[in-house]
């Protein structure tokens, strides 16, 4: 009995020890560097616009933030795996579209995580306009024009996107429900590669962000026949919107945002929340997002997690209409 008791009472005072843990966590954060996951390769907006907001994170936070870029899987399922099996402590972050927390998994049904449950969101921080282009040799100007000719032509159309189970993805998927079309997908790792072989007229239509494909719209290497926004475009007046072309429903902007594993000690998450928003809020840093096309949008933990669960909904139900699901 009197050995139980010491037991028990020891246990007790290593439980009270432990339980201002998380607290001072917290007030210590960061006392190291914080490694950013992005879950593509370099040269893409994702990693493009991590490095902006990365070296003035760090600034704020008085700590370094690396860049550490894993490409492949479903809509960037492989870094969001690094993630996800990381310690709940802060030091790794995801820097992510909606790939691999949205329409990824809304394809891949066992894609090795849940999102719901694998993240703990902290911001919402910016977003770009969503740019329909062309290469200059298909004979289509207008989105009506696209849709007409690829009736005419089925399956002589080759579509690339950012990877399988990417937003662009879903995209060109719901728009080939919608309209009956026979589009050939061509899932390429990133952007980049998928600018390279639009540029070679390898394939023939691709819908990016502002923040990659302006470059190449105004040297006149890639037509552009839609934006996806509510409003046309400052650096593209004279190109509709696809509301304005008969298609309200394809409204979607590129976004970005921060998750931390499941688990993270909301504090923690407070902290990174509001060091974000000090970061974007920043003249120098709106100004080098604004270059590439980007505007800020920083949000709570709470109003990102309500967008998430939304856009889930939303794309898994495309991709069960579409017969995209893989096990």
């Amino acid at each position: 009995m009197i050995v139980r008791a010491v037991f028990a009472l020891s246990l007790l005072a290593g439980l009270l020890l432990l339980q201002p843990a998380a607290p001072v966590l917290a007030d210590n954060y960061p006392s190291k560097p914080i490694k950013m996951v992005v879950p593509f390769p370099p040269g893409g907006p994702t990693d493009g616009l991590a490095r902006i907001i990365s070296d003035r994170l760090g600034a704020v936070l008085g700590q370094s933030v690396i860049i550490e870029n894993h490409g492949g899987g479903a809509g960037g399922s492989v870094g969001a795996k690094v993630v996800a099996s990381a310690e709940p402590d802060g030091y790794t972050i995801l820097i992510t579209p909606g790939g691999s927390l949205t329409t990824g998994p809304a394809v891949h049904t066992k894609i090795g995580y849940d999102p719901a449950k694998a993240f703990t969101p902290v911001a919402l921080l910016m977003t770009a306009p969503m740019i329909m282009t062309v290469h200059p040799s298909l004979p289509v100007k207008t989105f009506p024009e696209l849709v007409a000719y690829a009736k005419a032509n089925p399956g002589k159309i080759t579509a690339g996107s950012q990877g399988y189970g990417t937003g662009p993805h879903l995209q060109l998927e719901m728009m080939k429900l919608d309209y009956h079309l026979n589009i050939l997908h061509v899932p390429y790792r990133g952007s980049a590669p998928a600018i390279t072989a639009l540029l070679a007229g390898e394939i023939q239509l691709f819908t990016d962000s502002s923040t990659t494909i302006l470059p190449h719209i105004n040297s006149g290497k890639a037509r552009p026949i839609a934006v996806l926004t509510k409003k046309r475009i400052k650096p593209l007046p004279d190109v509709p919107t696809t509301a304005e072309q008969g298609y309200p429903k394809l409204q979607n902007d590129f976004w970005l945002g921060v998750v931390a594993p499941g688990g993270t000690p909301p504090a923690i998450i407070k902290k990174l929340n509001a060091a974000l928003r000090d970061a974007l809020t920043a003249p120098q840093t709106r100004t080098q997002l604004a270059n590439y096309g980007a505007d800020v949008a920083i949000d709570t933990p709470e109003e990102f997690g309500k967008m998430l669960a939304k856009e889930l909904a939303l794309w898994t139900d495309v991709a069960k209409a579409a017969h995209l699901q893989m096990e």
